[in-house]
Order: structure tokens, then sequence, then C-alpha cells
């Protein structure tokens, strides 16, 4: 599925994807990177249905 221009305009992007992932390992929620189809830079989604979990995530599970 491709990302909608308005939703890649109003992200925040990131050059690199250690860089995303950097920033997500702060928030709140899980969080992870992906790199998009229209700018070509790295967002963060918070959705995970139907992916992978990365391994430090299950490892390092955030408390509510």
């Amino acid at each position: 599925m491709r990302t909608r221009l308005s939703v890649c305009r109003r992200k925040a992007r990131f050059r690199s994807e250690d860089e995303a992932l950097g920033v997500a390992a702060q928030a709140a929620y899980p969080l992870r990177p992906y790199r998009c189809d229209r700018c070509g830079q790295f967002h963060l989604t918070g959705r995970t249905r139907g992916k992978r979990v990365p391994a430090f995530a299950r490892a390092n599970p955030k408390a509510s």
C-alpha cells in the first residue's frame, strides 16, 4: 500500500533508520520506522498489525 502524500507531509522525517529508532526508543508506546515510498526518508508508525515485532522491542517492552 502506498503512503498518502498528506500523511507523509505531516509526519516527522528521519534521514536514517538508526535516527528513527533512537527517537522510537524514547516514545511512551511502541513505534517502528519505515521507509516512505513518497519522500524516501524514514517515518515512525505505531501500526503493528501483520508486522514482525523487532527483537529489541520484544526484549524491552515499555511498562504503561
